[in-house]
């Protein structure tokens, strides 16, 4: 039985947690949050990751939650014509093996705590907010932000993009600002007209922004994120709120389906949107990182939750081969390339959705049908849902 210490217990370190302990493991998960609660947010989890949560049991509990979207459509942000990009539901299922589901973060959070704790309940530890670690050939301590220590024979940092874990490994990393900012926010369905409570995830394009929203909790709520152009703000923060008046204003030109979801938003929160060059490197010794804070990457492929439940997966199968070093040494040889190119091919997403050649109906037309077209479809995105991280070479 080895010895684990996490950093986080968010998704990414619920998720290892949960892995870990099924194999036999001790794990002790460190949170410095005394409430532990996601923001309300939504997530989408691809045939990557959907099948990873069934594997480890949790289907029944996802159900109840989740929201399986029939599919999902491109719409012109300024006239809102239509165009059927994914038929999901049934289809994800043939296609991959698994389903693609739709979930408010909070609800999914929830899920993987209840399953860890009745799992081991005293694996999760919270108010113990991580400082740093110091590793020997034989063990590594991790220092809490009280003074106290936890020693174990491997540590994971999943403790999110601004990583203790990853500065004390590998620096703080170059972020730039991409000179983009997302709105965020939440809409109880019932508040919107009939035409706009259809139970599929829409991607409205435009040249210069877009905006992304889907059903969430069996279609109780809609998700809303709208990302725009603009550089006067700078904070990468998922919480601080703005007002409906300042998001209506950047989306001014969007349709009115646009306008009547942020007018439906009782708070809208606004982050700043910053990139980084991937790591070369997830592992020093006894120590690796995992999810967010290995990495961090723009929402454009809708990738990152399941970046982190792969993680999660193939540290807990390499474990099982090997002593902590060289199995944290797979598990880095392993999904290096992977997420590198998740990573990267996010980037490139934001040139798609934003194209100057969507600034006219005609020209959104064209585009549409040139971008969109099955096969460009299935080339950008099959890869990523037919990897399994359940049997993918350690």
């Amino acid at each position: 039985m080895t010895n684990i210490l996490i950093a986080g217990a968010g998704l990414g370190g619920l998720t290892a947690a949960l892995a870990l302990i099924q194999r036999g493991h001790r794990v002790r998960v460190f949170e410095q949050a005394n409430d532990l609660r996601e923001v309300g947010a939504g997530v989408q989890l691809g045939a990557n990751g959907t099948r990873i949560l069934i594997a480890l049991g949790l289907e029944p509990a996802m159900q109840h939650v989740v929201c399986a979207a029939a599919g999902k459509e491109i719409r012109l942000g300024t006239t809102g014509q239509t165009w059927p990009v994914f038929d999901l539901g049934e289809t994800s299922v043939q296609r991959f093996g698994a389903p693609y589901w739709m979930v408010h973060r909070g609800d999914f959070h929830k899920v993987l705590l209840d399953a860890v704790r009745l799992a081991d309940s005293d694996a999760v530890r919270p108010g113990n907010g991580v400082v740093g670690f110091d590793q020997t050939a034989d063990s590594v301590t991790l220092h809490l932000a009280n003074g106290e220590q936890a020693t174990g024979d491997v540590l994971i940092g999943a403790d999110g993009v601004h990583s203790r874990i990853r500065t004390q490994m590998f620096g703080q990393g170059a972020a730039r600002f991409t000179g983009i900012m997302a709105w965020r926010g939440l809409v109880p369905m019932d508040r919107l007209p009939p035409h706009q409570r259809r139970m599929v995830g829409a991607n409205w394009i435009g040249a210069g922004g877009h905006v992304v929203t889907y059903p969430l909790r069996r279609g109780a709520l809609l998700n809303f994120v709208g990302v725009v152009e603009r550089d006067d703000w700078r904070v990468e923060s998922w919480n601080e709120p703005g007002t409906q008046q300042e998001c209506l204003h950047d989306l001014r030109n969007w349709h009115d389906d646009v306008k009547t979801i942020i007018r439906c938003i009782d708070t809208p929160y606004k982050w700043a949107l910053l990139g980084r060059e991937p790591l070369d490197r997830f592992a020093q010794g006894r120590v690796c990182v995992m999810g967010d804070a290995a990495h961090p990457t723009l929402p454009f492929l809708a990738q990152g939750a399941n970046m982190a439940l792969e993680d999660a997966v193939v540290i807990a199968r390499c474990l099982e081969l090997s002593s902590p070093a060289e199995a944290l040494a797979r598990y880095q040889a392993a999904r290096l390339q992977r997420t590198a190119a998740i990573v990267r091919g996010s980037s490139d997403n934001t040139k798609r959705f934003h194209n100057p050649a969507l600034g006219s109906p005609e020209g959104a037309a064209a585009y549409v049908e040139r971008e969109f077209q099955a096969d460009k479809v299935s080339q950008r995105y099959d890869w990523l849902y037919e990897y399994d991280a359940l049997t993918v070479p350690v």
